[in-house]
């Protein structure tokens, strides 16, 4: 970079943004352009939308499927608890909780590698694959008879699902623009989401094949599901597709139009795509992305806590369709949120919207007050954890840049979360019922980590972005230019100077 004194001292500021360090130019001056790419073709507005709904209906009603099945196969232990599982197994003291832990310990051991290997393998047998292998577990959890074997059980349905929350938040940010993925994500989150309402209306219905070839009803709800499951995932290997790139529904100038507009989403010279152990240390080690993941945690913690006191300590039958409303308006709010999070292009308030909701529903909860107000509290705790994380995980996405980084940042965000999972199934105790006090408590202790660390990365990012925006109006006012080659561009990710944070 050519450099002069009046801009001496913004651009060592620039170099201090967020702790980074940019690396020396080469001599070659910055043009904003890259050339290995043919030119996207000239498009419509009305053909752009086109291209993205077909996009859309290939991959997102697969994707929530299979997401909805992956919830149900994850939560569906609360239902058979209440169909009589603590009962034939014998379990006693915190032996349900700790059959509960055991899945996020072996889920969250396994989301950064597995999304490390999404890259490396086809996405379209994958993510199938990995479905159809927990499908057989969940089936088989229905068959267990003691303790250790549904411990066995658990610890191998969470190294099979870790794969896919963190593979398909990775999948689709590879497929849309940066400020169109969280509408997405919000579609397949809400797959989840309604899943809370589903679980229990399925379970009901299910209940009453109790008794039938010597099984009760908690057996047939595992044997149920996880043969759904099953049958999704065969669907799923003949609708999935991989990359951009290679697909075949896309015509070749349609490919070239999305190749394009996703290479050059996050800067001017596309993104770094070729692995080495420096993204995994460097993405590990970025103080923002542990932040952020804190963040996750304390959104996600209550959307597990929340399956755990819900029934209010009414009978099976009314506590299995209690759980459906909170779950069918918070369905709603997360698809409405997250579209509205892409129209403006913020994320951050949605987040900070989702914990506020928490903290509200779990003060109300905590407080003596009569079971109506509860039930209105967990409507607030459901709404704001489930609306919230869609916000928080394309936040970090958004404002990670290289493929790899990309991966494993969000890897490290659902281990969080699931590490929040397990620490939910040990904070409520059967004991505890109908007020859960403690559980609320140590929610509510979460929820205001959440709300403190949200500020610290906003302010962090609009800093980062303001002393970016100085840099270039210097540079435009003295006329310099950046001299850096594409490829030193790109492996600088979100350090290059053209790169803007999303807020």
């Amino acid at each position: 970079m050519q450099r002069s004194s009046p801009t001496d001292s913004v651009e060592k500021g620039s170099i201090e943004i967020l702790e980074e360090v940019v690396p020396e130019p080469s001599g070659q001056e910055f043009s904003g352009k890259h050339d290995s790419l043919p030119p996207p073709p000239t498009l419509t507005g009305a053909e752009e939308r086109r291209i993205w709904r077909k996009i859309d209906i290939r991959l997102l009603p697969m994707l929530t499927v299979m997401y909805l099945v992956a919830s149900l196969d994850r939560s569906n232990i609360g239902n058979a608890k209440l169909e009589g599982l603590l009962t034939q197994l014998s379990l006693t003291g915190s032996q349900y909780n700790i059959a509960l832990t055991m899945y996020f310990v072996s889920y969250s051991a396994c989301t950064v590698p597995a999304n490390l290997v999404l890259k490396k393998l086809r996405p379209s047998k994958w993510l199938p694959g990995i479905t159809l292998a927990w499908g057989i577990i969940a089936a088989c959890m229905g068959l267990v008879k003691t303790y250790p074997q549904l411990l066995g059980v658990r610890v191998c349905l969470g190294l099979a699902e870790a794969g896919l929350p963190p593979g398909v938040f990775y999948y689709l940010t590879m497929w849309y623009p940066r400020h169109m993925v969280q509408y997405r994500i919000g579609l397949f989150w809400g797959g989840a989401t309604f899943a809370g309402a589903f679980s229990g209306l399925l379970a009901f219905a299910i209940s009453f094949m109790s008794g039938k070839a010597g099984l009760l009803g908690w057996s047939w709800i595992f044997i149920i599901e996880g043969l759904i499951t099953i049958v999704v995932a065969i669907v799923a290997f003949f609708v999935l597709v991989d990359f951009p790139h290679t697909a075949t529904f896309l015509t070749p100038a349609e490919r070239a139009y999305v190749v394009h507009r996703k290479k050059y989403d996050n800067s001017s010279v596309g993104e770094e795509e070729h692995f080495e152990m420096k993204h995994l240390w460097e993405t590990l080690l970025d103080w923002k992305v542990i932040v952020s993941a804190l963040i996750n945690m304390a959104v996600i913690t209550p959307v597990y806590g929340i399956t755990l006191f819900l029934p209010f300590g009414f009978n099976t039958v009314i506590s299995q369709l209690l759980s459906i409303p909170p779950y069918v308006v918070a369905t709603a709010v997360v698809i409405g949120w997250s579209k509205w999070s892409d129209d403006v292009k913020m994320r951050s308030p949605f987040v900070l919207a989702g914990l506020v909701f928490c903290l509200t529903g779990f003060a109300i909860n905590a407080a003596d007050v009569s079971i109506g107000a509860k039930y209105f509290g967990t409507f607030l705790v459901v709404i704001g954890g489930y609306a919230g994380f869609p916000g928080n995980m394309t936040w970090l996405g958004n404002n990670m840049v290289g493929h790899y980084r990309r991966g494993v940042a969000i890897g490290t965000l659902v281990m969080f979360a699931n590490t929040g999972g397990a620490i939910a199934c040990n904070i409520y105790r059967v004991g505890d019922a109908p007020r859960y006090l403690r559980g609320h408590l140590v929610e509510i202790g979460f929820v205001s980590m959440g709300l403190l660390l949200m500020p610290v990365l906003f302010l962090a990012y609009t800093r980062a972005n303001a002393k970016r925006d100085q840099l270039q109006r210097e540079m435009e006012e003295t006329g310099l230019k950046f001299e850096y080659t594409p490829e030193e561009l790109r492996k600088m990710g979100n350090r290059a100077p053209d790169f803007r944070f999303t807020l």
